[in-house]
């Protein structure tokens, strides 16, 4: 039986980990978790906030993927909007989740990543 997801995998090109860590650790907040050293070999980041898990691995031919993404749950959206613009990020906004403010935009190696909070 499922309890829990434990992470979220995304790709990357390689040699991208220094902008990764960038990206994760200095815009967005989160702190980079040491890579276990047979699998740090392969390349990529691992990266946690709260009880968010993201996995950046190195992917040969890398593209990221149009439409999939994971979901981060923040609050003040309004900051996190703010910081991704201030360092040249798209923000999309859209307002179609009932319930939700919700915008997406993208890492520096192109993966998209959808930014949600509840309202009141």
């Amino acid at each position: 039986m499922l309890e829990s997801l434990d992470h979220v995998q995304l790709a990357a090109p390689a040699g991208s980990e220094e902008e990764l860590r960038a990206f994760y650790a200095g815009v967005l907040g989160m702190t980079e978790e040491p890579k276990p050293p047979v699998l740090a070999a392969r390349g990529g980041c691992w990266f946690a906030a709260g009880g968010v898990r993201l996995h950046l691995g190195v992917e040969e031919d890398f593209r990221p993927a149009g439409k999939a993404h994971p979901g981060l749950r923040v609050r003040d959206i309004e900051a996190y909007a703010a910081r991704l613009a201030a360092r040249g990020a798209e923000v999309t906004w859209d307002e179609n989740l009932p319930g939700h403010r919700r915008f997406s935009s993208q890492d520096p190696v192109g993966n998209r990543l959808e930014f949600l909070e509840p309202t009141a």
